[in-house]
């Protein structure tokens, strides 16, 4: 059932961006006049289609992708038999190339836009709830095994990253900060100053070990949430708002440290002190054999919360959008610089589909969409060619210039281009595999 759902979600929203950037195509060769033949969401076969004056409107069985058919355009389809007759007005090859580059830039424009509004929206509906350094910093942070193989100490402190104050803990372990050139972070640790470098390439070491990206977390404060029927906790008599100081003598004002301890004395029957009303008091409790006593607890981080207005909500909601090109804008330099290798960090449908998860939640859902939605306007602009950017960089030309590139180069140019998308294709798909089984 949750595979269900993950391929769910992929299809809906795959469709949804595909069908705003197709559309963004569609619309400006209207606009100018030109004839739109067809309108597809996904790969043939079609599964689905109707007629609407002089388009049709159809859906792909495989929902990978999309198309619009413009008359007297050399596309995917590489239909070229129109070259042999003289240019008709409503032909895309017969408008001004000013409006033929808008209908090349037309997908990534909506695709820009609707991300945009996408992030502002949520924005706007959630506001922001995030730990601040200050609360972080009053427990310090608890690392994985590959923080603490970075250099990091239980109980850190984080004092800022890349020698800059810092408010959003969030902004730790972003991916930004993680692909930052000569990255570090300088923490307080035993009232001193510790520099911890950030590798170039910890992004890839993490995916090739498929370890969370969450290598360091807050420590946790706790209280008794609840208490199970006939278990040492209640046999102890805690009571939900009571705090877990030590065990044994051993202290345990953190989650972890609790785990360890109880793990520690699995089977045993142990002494527990705790707070209740602000007064220390003891009792003794026996341990399960799986080293649990019983209780299920609530996290006393305090989170901050902030509602924004439409106007706050339209220059926060942007920033973060333009951040998403800025960090790919990084990514992608690193991988061509070598930095950064493109078998590890490139994936393909799989890897698509694995990012909207396998439970349905709306936020999540349209925040990915949000970012699938940027991530495929700067994918497009790229100057290869058969994408929307290698279209633009020969209308660029003829703008510039005022001579036209013949159609022959163009028709020529597609079908490499397509090659390339291809094998562009076919190499993320060979990634998702790999990482799936190797």
């Amino acid at each position: 059932m949750q595979i269900l759902i993950m391929i769910i979600q992929f299809v809906l929203g795959l469709s949804i961006i595909v069908g705003i950037h197709e559309l963004g195509h569609m619309l400006f060769a209207k606009l100018f006049g030109m004839r739109v033949e067809s309108y597809t969401i996904g790969f043939p076969p079609k599964i689905f289609r109707f007629k609407w004056g002089e388009t049709e409107y159809g859906i792909g069985a495989l929902p990978l992708g999309g198309s619009v058919k413009i008359a007297g355009m050399i596309d995917e389809s590489l239909d070229t038999k129109h070259l042999k007759q003289a240019p008709q007005p409503w032909e895309f090859r017969a408008k001004p190339a000013w409006q033929r580059l808008l209908v090349m830039l037309g997908g990534i424009i909506f695709n820009t836009v609707s991300g945009l509004l996408i992030y502002i929206c949520i924005t706007l509906m959630l506001g922001d709830t995030y730990l601040s350094k200050e609360e972080v910093n009053k427990h310090g942070i608890l690392p994985n095994p590959t923080g603490i193989m970075l250099g990091f100490q239980e109980g850190d402190k984080i004092v800022n990253i890349n020698g800059k104050d810092f408010n959003n803990f969030a902004e730790v372990i972003s991916p930004r900060t993680l692909l930052k050139t000569n990255g570090y972070y300088t923490v307080e640790r035993n009232g001193q100053e510790v520099r911890i470098n950030i590798p170039s390439n910890l992004l890839e070491k993490l995916a090739e070990k498929k370890a969370s990206i969450e290598f360091i977390v807050p420590r946790t404060p706790f209280e008794v949430k609840g208490i199970q029927p006939h278990s040492g906790a209640q046999k102890a008599g805690l009571r939900p708002g009571d705090q877990i100081m030590a065990i044994n003598g051993q202290p345990t004002p953190y989650f972890n440290q609790l785990q360890a301890v109880l793990l520690a004395n699995a089977g045993q029957q142990v002494e527990i002190a705790y707070l209740r009303g602000g007064k220390l008091q003891k009792t003794v409790a026996p341990i399960n054999a799986a080293g649990k006593l019983g209780f299920c607890s609530r996290p006393l981080l305090r989170y901050e919360k902030r509602k924004y207005n439409l106007g706050q909500a339209i220059v926060i909601g942007s920033t973060r959008a333009i951040e998403v090109v800025k960090t790919n804008i990084i990514a992608l330099g690193k991988i061509i610089t070598g930095k950064v290798s493109a078998s590890k960090s490139l994936s393909g449908p799989i890897g698509i589909a694995q990012i909207f998860g396998t439970h349905f939640d709306w936020v999540h859902f349209w925040s990915i969409v949000g970012f699938l939605s940027i991530i495929l306007a700067f994918t497009n602009l790229l100057p290869i060619p058969a994408l929307d950017g290698g279209h633009a960089i020969f209308l660029s030309y003829e703008l510039i210039t005022g001579r036209k590139v013949p159609d022959k180069v163009l028709e020529n140019v597609q079908k490499v281009g397509l090659v390339i998308l291809l094998l562009l294709i076919g190499y993320g798909f060979f990634n998702d595999l790999r990482k799936l089984f190797w």
